[in-house]
């Protein structure tokens, strides 16, 4: 029997064990795709306790305990923080076979050294324990992300946000770390969404101008698109529940966004679509430009519970997998830019693992031949952020793709202790490999192996992304 949690957890075989510990183990972090807040990282912040820090901000978390039966106020509401941590404490050991399970044992060993299991015996010791320890300077924010060799992190950003701290941070020489924007669309896109007109006049005070016509849109996205630039911006994440696309004309995007902006509520389906459509092309060109690498984040059911929506916001727990991808519309629009040699550097993620296979098969047929893997695969996704998903993620492109190109791991987080994250998936894509070739197939060429293993870690981002690493070595 394996000790839980020790040097060789989900090192199945000898091969893997050397993959990880010679190669993968001490590889640096880059984190292409996060929620983290800038302002943090520029202030350094210091957390109060193991609450705020570890529960404030996990919906992961928050959807546990719901099921575990703790009511609002030990979740997101006005519990001490005692109590919340004490809630999380007893519904940990009930989690078996969720990432949570591991993920929260790799945070409290990783950061502070805590070997002990989470659960209502050892609660009261390890909450003291991770308390003193957070008031030292060691634990503010900055500490945190050097303990795991975080080089670069692109957080998400709207394009109105002044990305103040961005360039603050940029500025510091103190701050060995890379925070660069990311570029967010989604609020222009989702013209059928409430709060559009309000963004619009957002940006509108922003550009200098008023925008009244769809042209006034576009130039005021440009502006924004080059400020990001001028900001080290090389990226643009876009959250696409239901992906649709149909070719569309610039009059009849217009025709829409008029509508929209005289408050028109005789509005089809059909011509959202059309809007969605034009603006989501012109935005992938204008990446293209600029050599960004678009994300495509596809598939996900959001906000079904509408009365704790209504009650406590977006991003608290209630959203889900949604249907497979139209994948004949992802193709269309992928083809669309593509013929014009328009198409940028794209990552597509899937939420539900019945679309693994469509995407990679799809992918490989827009590689350029110039690029390598310019088309990529992301990684297991939300709720396929998980030992299985990530192992399928990882077989289903090597089985039709090339993962030797795969530009790995991101932790999509809200939480500054999420970064053990990426020793999960480097354990786990280390372990496929040896089983490859601990079953004979694939040569035991342990050097070559255990390269790609370093470029899936760390290099192949590195320069897919066109990070240049300006403030470490």
């Amino acid at each position: 029997m394996k000790k839980f949690l020790d040097d060789d957890f989900l090192l199945t075989g000898e091969t893997a064990k050397i993959l990880y510990h010679e190669y993968a183990k001490d590889m640096p972090i880059v984190d292409f795709h996060n929620h983290l807040n800038a302002k943090e990282i520029y202030e350094n912040k210091k957390f109060d306790n193991i609450t705020e820090l570890w529960l404030s901000s996990d919906h992961y978390k928050w959807r546990a305990l719901r099921t575990l039966g703790f009511s609002e106020n030990l979740v997101t509401g006005d519990g001490s923080a005692k109590d919340k941590f004490m809630s999380w404490a007893i519904t940990l050991p009930y989690l078996i076979g969720n990432p949570l399970f591991h993920w929260s044992h790799l945070e409290l060993k990783r950061y502070f050294g805590i070997d002990d299991i989470l659960n209502e015996k050892t609660a009261e010791d390890i909450f003291e324990k991770c308390n003193e320890m957070l008031q030292k300077e060691q634990y503010k924010v900055i500490p945190l992300l050097e303990m795991q060799k975080v080089r670069v992190l692109c957080t998400t950003d709207d394009p109105i946000d002044s990305l103040k701290y961005h360039n603050l941070i940029k500025k510091d020489e103190t701050i060995q770390i890379e925070v660069l924007p990311s570029f967010r669309p989604d609020k222009v896109i989702n013209i059928d969404e409430k709060g559009f007109n309000e963004w619009v006049d957002k940006l509108s005070d922003i550009a200098g101008f008023k925008i009244e016509k769809l042209d006034e849109l576009l130039q005021a996205l440009e502006i924004r698109i080059k400020f990001f630039e001028e900001s080290g911006c090389k990226t643009a994440d876009n959250g696409i529940d239901n992906f649709v696309f149909e070719n569309s004309t610039f009059e009849e995007a217009e025709n829409v966004f008029l509508k929209i902006r005289n408050n028109d509520i005789h509005i089809t389906k059909n011509e959202i679509i059309k809007y969605k459509s034009y603006i989501l092309l012109y935005l992938a060109k204008s990446y293209h430009k600029r050599n960004w690498v678009m994300q495509l984040h596809i598939g996900a059911l959001r906000e079904n519970n509408t009365r704790m929506v209504k009650e406590l916001g977006p991003n608290s727990g209630y959203d889900s997998i949604g249907n497979s991808i139209n994948v004949v519309k992802l193709s269309n629009f992928l083809n669309a830019l593509d013929i014009k040699n328009e198409l940028p550097k794209t990552i597509i993620y899937n939420i539900n693992p019945s679309d693994n296979h469509k995407i990679v098969t799809l992918m490989q047929c827009f590689q350029d031949g110039i690029i390598p893997g310019k088309i990529q695969f992301g990684s297991g996704w939300w709720f396929m952020d998980t030992k299985d998903g990530i192992t399928n993620q990882i077989k289903d492109l090597a089985a039709n793709g090339v993962v030797s190109k795969f530009v790995g791991m991101l932790t999509d987080s809200r939480s500054f202790l999420s970064f053990p994250r990426h020793e999960y998936f480097r354990r786990i894509i280390c372990n496929i490999f040896g089983e490859y070739v601990e079953s004979g197939e694939y040569p035991n060429d342990i050097e070559f192996l255990g390269n790609i293993i370093k470029n899936i870690c760390f290099y192949n981002s590195m320069e897919y992304f066109g990070f240049k690493f300006n403030k470490v070595n």
